[in-house]
């Protein structure tokens, strides 16, 4: 029996793997070096349903131009929540993974130019929103409306 080691630093793939969040709605992002294949729950992102929201996701790929992705292949598995915050939570991992991408094994500069770029179209690419569903009380039909009541 002959067992071969291979050195750690040839065989490394070169990944980062970036979360993005929307409400009750996960996205995970696996970005690695690659031909620009972005792929969303094993489906390519030119197919993602439903189709109104498609170019909601496809924004940091407009915004950052096709050039920048085509070194990397992204993974996206998505879970939770509904259509929109799936949509929301799919675009922020997507630009999330790319920044930390640049970061980690390109350099310092192109990633601050990318992040620029995103930051100045819409911060919630990169920042996640806190905002929650808030839970309903008793006296009424939701979180903040009360019972109409009548005094006579």
């Amino acid at each position: 029996q002959h067992y071969f080691i291979q050195s750690n630093l040839s065989t490394m793939v070169k990944s980062v793997q970036v979360f993005g969040r929307k409400k009750t709605a996960t996205a995970v992002a696996h970005t690695k070096e690659g031909n620009g294949m972005i792929k969303v729950n094993g489906v390519p992102v030119d197919l993602i349903q439903p189709s109104a929201l498609r170019y909601k996701v496809l924004e940091p790929v407009l915004l950052l131009g096709k050039k920048r992705f085509e070194g990397v292949d992204v993974r996206i598995r998505c879970r939770g929540g509904g259509s929109t915050a799936r949509m929301y939570a799919i675009r922020q991992a997507l630009a999330k993974s790319l920044v930390a991408y640049y970061q980690k094994f390109v350099d310092e500069t192109s990633k601050k130019e990318i992040k620029d770029i995103l930051l100045n179209y819409d911060k919630t690419l990169l920042v996640a929103d806190p905002r929650r569903c808030e839970p309903k009380k008793f006296g009424g039909p939701g979180a903040r409306a009360k019972y109409q009541k009548s005094y006579r």
